[in-house]
């Protein structure tokens, strides 16, 4: 299949949506990240901190799509091999490389000039998320363990966004609890990707050749026994609780270890995980813990 298609053909209607799905907006969730230290942090009631961290969430909103579309156009071969990749917009010939590349460049000059009007430490953190990701998209995606790193470090960056950027004291804690999870989901969807391909025999990533079922396992254990005790410290940390004004949010931490073995369960049942924003929708078990650790979480520290 040639590059070069009959976009202009298509109507102007389903050329924006092709464009949009480029985007990948429903990975957006990824970037409510950022206001991770809003919340923790007791800063809802400052609207300019609110306005900040809307910002920056909306500027790492840009960085990431234009990201995803630089490794669409990057990925467009091997992607016309894949069952389900082979329908994005891309690898199926509705938008041309050109265009997309136009695209991605247009949406990674918006998300900087967004983010350098909140502070010059957003707009560094934007940076180099994206020079990140463009390594990653080229070479750090095929190295085994490496990849799931720099996609925790992506989170990292969108929690420090969402305080030290705009004036809150990051939590070492709560970092440290968004790298174990971030590593957990990392791991999680290259052992779902594992199992897809052993299922339908397809060529899956360059990356997963480097993996064995056993090791993904082993670093899943690791990272959701981490994810849990490091959540369960900070709960019951002295600067937590002076923070928070209660010693309760330990309440939290059943909901916590729930979510992570049900996760786990739809993992190795239903071999769920690929996309991590689908299945935490697609599970009303998963839904509802999240609805209910949020709201208590809401009560204990409001």
């Amino acid at each position: 299949m040639k590059d070069s298609t009959q976009t202009a053909e298509l109507p102007a209607l389903r050329y924006c949506i092709a464009l949009l799905r480029l985007m990948r907006p429903f990975q957006w969730w990824k970037n409510g990240f950022v206001f991770i230290g809003l919340f923790f942090g007791h800063g809802w009631n400052d609207p300019v901190l609110v306005e900040q961290a809307i910002a920056c969430a909306v500027a790492f909103c840009f960085i990431s799509s234009s990201v995803y579309v630089l490794n669409d156009v990057i990925d467009r071969e091997a992607d016309r091999l894949h069952p389900k990749k082979r329908n994005r917009p891309l690898a199926s010939g509705k938008v041309s490389p050109r265009g997309a590349t136009l695209l991605s460049l247009g949406l990674w000059l918006t998300g900087i000039a967004i983010a350098y009007t909140v502070s010059w430490g957003a707009l560094g953190l934007v940076i180099i998320y994206s020079f990140m990701n463009m390594a990653y998209s080229w070479r750090l995606k095929h190295v085994v363990i490496v990849d799931a790193f720099v996609i925790a470090a992506g989170f990292i960056l969108r929690v420090l966004a969402g305080t030290w950027a705009i004036g809150i004291p990051p939590s070492q804690w709560l970092m440290l609890c968004t790298i174990m999870v971030t590593l957990f989901l990392a791991f999680a969807k290259r052992r779902a990707e594992f199992l897809v391909m052993e299922e339908t025999n397809e060529q899956g990533r360059k990356v997963l050749s480097q993996y064995t079922p056993e090791l993904l396992d082993n670093l899943i254990s690791i990272t959701a026994a981490s994810t849990i005790l490091s959540y369960s410290l900070y709960t019951t940390n002295p600067d937590t609780i002076r923070i928070h004004q209660t010693a309760n949010l330990i309440m939290t931490v059943p909901l916590v270890t729930y979510g992570i073995f049900r996760y786990m369960y739809l993992l190795h049942k239903w071999k769920a995980g690929e996309n991590p924003a689908q299945e935490l929708l697609g599970d009303k078990h998963m839904v509802a813990t999240a609805i209910v650790w949020i709201a208590l979480t809401v009560w204990l520290i409001s």
